[in-house]
């Protein structure tokens, strides 16, 4: 028997260092995951001592004879992965070697609360005697995790709880609704901290330069996630949702979470923490039929198998790939 890991990777990697057998893949112990959309268990080598689990932030891992039905498919995609990827040792990390901080010398200043900056409080708190100081110009903290995650996926929102022992230390403090640059300035901030960590995002979406974006009915992807999470920046937007054809132009992680949003129940919808606004909208849509368009081949796609996964368990969607370059074949004869 083995444990399953059946979503996407929350970037912590927290059930990597814990296994006593080292059977998570890919990864290495440096904690560099920036490029890991995915990690495996190898049901071969796992000895069922639950400690990945234990350690998930977001609740992906499960025993394998206690997999939801709908997320059974990922015991078959675990196994696949170590048959493409034989087991090996990683390679042993030794220099864990931080710069020497003198205790009660240092106050930081981070502004911006979103995934980025509650990372790095949580990497100061492990030093010892920093204080941390976080700003953000909005009334609630953690960016992109609340503004930017689906309203169905609140597993993945719960990463939040790997930063709680951070931000209960003596020495963090919240600083928000203040914008830097308009109630403080960055002198202000050097006035009173020795270092400034900016990790803010982008307030708005980049311009493509190709014909139609600013045709009526086109619409940024931020601008609606933004809407339907309730993000103050983005509540005030009308979306025409009368016609029953939506296009989404690209195929990654972030278009299948619209597609799941524009087609899902209202019943479903209402379950999560949508906005209350969002979800009058899109009781009365009348849309029926979502196409993705992709540049690259559906072998080439930018989704995790999870997000994709997701689309077919929404009650009365059927999911059509139209490619030549796809070779369909049962799992176990692939």
């Amino acid at each position: 028997m083995a444990y399953v890991i059946t979503q996407n990777c929350c970037k912590d990697a927290s059930c990597v260092p814990v296994c006593p057998v080292d059977c998570i893949r890919p990864g290495n112990r440096s904690a560099d995951f920036t490029g890991t959309e995915m990690l495996y268990i190898d049901p071969a080598t796992c000895i069922d001592c639950g400690a990945c689990m234990e350690e998930c932030p977001v609740g992906a891992i499960y025993f394998e004879d206690d997999l939801p039905a709908q997320l059974k498919p990922f015991r078959e995609i675990n196994a696949r992965y170590f048959e493409d990827h034989p087991l090996e040792p990683e390679a042993e990390i030794t220099d864990w070697s931080r710069p020497p901080v003198k205790p009660g010398a240092l106050r930081v200043a981070i502004v911006g609360a979103g995934p980025a900056a509650c990372y790095a409080a949580t990497e100061l708190a492990r030093v010892g005697g920093v204080e941390v100081d976080i700003f953000d110009r909005l009334p609630t903290p953690f960016g992109l995790i609340r503004a930017g995650v689906a309203p169905d996926h609140q597993r993945t929102k719960s990463v939040v709880d790997v930063f709680r022992p951070a931000f209960t230390r003596t020495g963090f403090e919240w600083h928000l609704n203040i914008e830097v640059g308009r109630e403080l300035s960055h002198a202000d901030l050097l006035a009173h901290h020795h270092a400034v960590i900016y990790a803010v995002g982008a307030s708005l979406s980049r311009d493509l330069g190709i014909p139609g974006e600013r045709l009526p009915g086109h619409h940024a992807a931020a601008d609606f996630i933004g809407w339907y999470n309730g993000h103050p920046d983005h509540t005030g937007h009308e979306f025409d949702l009368s016609s029953e054809r939506a296009v989404i132009i690209g195929n990654g992680n972030v278009a299948l979470d619209v597609a799941r949003i524009l087609l899902a129940s209202p019943e479903d919808l209402a379950r999560t923490d949508i906005a209350d606004h969002s979800l009058k909208l899109l009781a009365q849509s009348n849309i029926r039929e979502v196409v993705i368009l992709g540049r690259r081949t559906p072998a080439d796609s930018a989704f995790s198998v999870g997000e994709f996964l997701a689309l077919g368990y929404l009650p009365g969607i059927e999911v059509v790939v139209d490619s030549d370059d796809l070779v369909v074949c049962p799992v176990n004869n692939c």
